[in-house]
């Protein structure tokens, strides 16, 4: 059964606080994407989507930083070269910096489905959580409830397909771990947000692991590679194998994330697979 973490202490509704407009340095003025925007602050690093792609994705962060004045900070000052489209505070008031038609820098060196510019093609979502240097606090349901909002309006906009929104840690294996395994991804699927099937159950049996050879190996990587994971089907449990398997329990099999191709990791990746070609003929 998997395991989601969302907060049930709900935070104390406040009046929206005006943002100090000195905190960038962005001349930019726009009206936001969404009717479910409560402010707009623009950032001051941007820039235009390479090739004029139109984005086909969403990639979900947490902010990783102390609260949500520092990472709204951070995200829109010029210089700290990092901006998002949007940020969801705690309390479920939703902050964009970029509009949508721009190519914002959230996701760095990150590749999916062979796309290695990912900020090209994405919207990218900052959600205001510590993360795993604050202990990765649960996520409150008011803000859960605005990602699904923000992100259900996206996928209609964008006509992005289900199985296109991702978390950080999955278009950058090894190097992110966000949103993180708190983050309550199958309550977002059962908005319509992200793909997304019960993880099987934790059992023993033959495991794949570090210095692992032969086909199964390669018969693994090619099944991460085929939803969307930059991996190539070498045949070796590499450390990048690792990070990929370890980025994949992550997001769909939370109760264990070490990186071993256990049975249970193994069952969970062929019902998703099974479930994305059934979506894709609906």
């Amino acid at each position: 059964m998997s395991q989601t973490h969302v907060s049930q202490v709900e935070p104390t509704l406040r009046r929206p606080s005006v943002l100090p407009s000195p905190w960038t340095a962005s001349e930019m003025k726009f009206f936001p994407d969404s009717s479910v925007v409560s402010d707009v602050v623009p950032s001051a690093n941007y820039g235009d989507r390479r090739g004029g792609r139109a984005p086909d994705m969403i990639v979900l962060h947490y902010t990783g930083m102390a609260d949500a004045e520092v990472a709204i900070r951070r995200l829109t000052v010029a210089g700290t070269e990092v901006s998002a489209h949007y940020i969801v505070r705690e309390d479920g008031r939703i902050v964009q910096c970029v509009p949508e038609s721009l190519r914002a820098w959230h996701a760095g060196a990150g590749t999916w489905g062979g796309d290695s510019d990912v900020n090209s093609c994405s919207i990218g979502v900052e959600i205001v959580n510590g993360g795993h240097d604050y202990d990765l606090p649960a996520y409150p349901l008011r803000q859960v409830a605005a990602v699904i909002a923000l992100c259900k309006g996206i996928m209609l906009r964008r006509n992005i397909p289900r199985e296109r929104v991702l978390g950080h840690s999955d278009v950058s294996p090894g190097r992110k771990q966000d949103p993180g395994e708190k983050f309550p991804w199958q309550l977002l699927a059962d908005s319509g947000v992200g793909l997304y099937v019960l993880p099987a159950k934790l059992v023993q049996g033959p495991a794949l692991g570090l210095g692992a050879t032969g086909p199964d190996v390669q018969a693994l990587q090619e099944a991460l590679a085929a939803y969307g994971y930059s991996i190539p089907p070498s045949g070796q449990y590499d450390s990048t194998t690792r990070d990929v398997v370890a980025a994949f329990q992550r997001h769909f099999r939370p109760a264990r994330v070490d990186g071993i191709a256990d049975p249970s990791t193994l069952s969970t990746l062929h019902d998703l697979l099974s479930l994305r070609a059934k979506s894709s003929h609906a």
